[in-house]
């Protein structure tokens, strides 16, 4: 669990990261976990976009991706939501304490 210092920090260096991935009427599949999962394993932090024609709820969305992918989401912003996760082999970001 991260504490507020912590997501205040990830969401400072999330701000100039664009979306990487985009979800769209098909909702949250296995393949974009699957890549969702990759992508995080080599950078830690990401953004997901969120389609308007998607047709679940951002903030169900981003439970889906959450639990699925094993990350945490920093934050909800618009159609935008920031996730992180510790790399095991990749570590590059060094969270405050």
């Amino acid at each position: 669990m991260l504490t507020g210092k912590q997501k205040r920090y990830l969401r400072k260096e999330a701000h100039h990261l664009k979306p990487v991935f985009q979800v769209g009427k098909q909702g949250v599949n296995d393949n974009l976990i699957h890549q969702i999962h990759d992508y995080l394993e080599k950078n830690e932090l990401m953004k997901v976009s969120i389609l308007q024609n998607c047709s679940e709820d951002k903030k169900t969305v981003a439970e889906q991706l959450e639990q699925a992918a094993e990350a945490t989401v920093v934050q909800i912003i618009g159609n935008n939501i920031v996730l992180y996760k510790p790399s095991a082999e990749n570590k590059t970001i060094e969270l405050p304490n």
